[in-house]
């Protein structure tokens, strides 16, 4: 029992980090103004229809996150049934 209620925290404390950490990432990726690409000097890459390696770097960041994201979420959904 004592385990689980262990794992349970850790699942909890690995999802809130990232939770967070997707809600950063998200806010660094370009809109139609800009974002992380602009402060790095790609802005000119959108002129030509490609994106940098910041973006590309980015973008792989956030898919990852978003993974970890869905399978937390999946297990506590299993394990803090009512």
């Amino acid at each position: 029992m004592l385990a689980i209620n262990i794992l349970t925290s850790v699942t909890v404390v690995i999802h809130l980090i990232a939770s967070v950490t997707l809600i950063i990432l998200v806010l660094l990726h370009s809109g139609k103004g800009g974002g992380l690409s602009d402060m790095l000097g790609g802005g000119q890459a959108h002129q030509f229809g490609s994106s940098t390696v910041a973006e590309r770097n980015l973008n792989r960041i956030t898919g990852v996150v978003i993974v970890i994201f869905t399978i937390t979420t999946v297990i506590l959904g299993m394990t803090l049934e009512p």
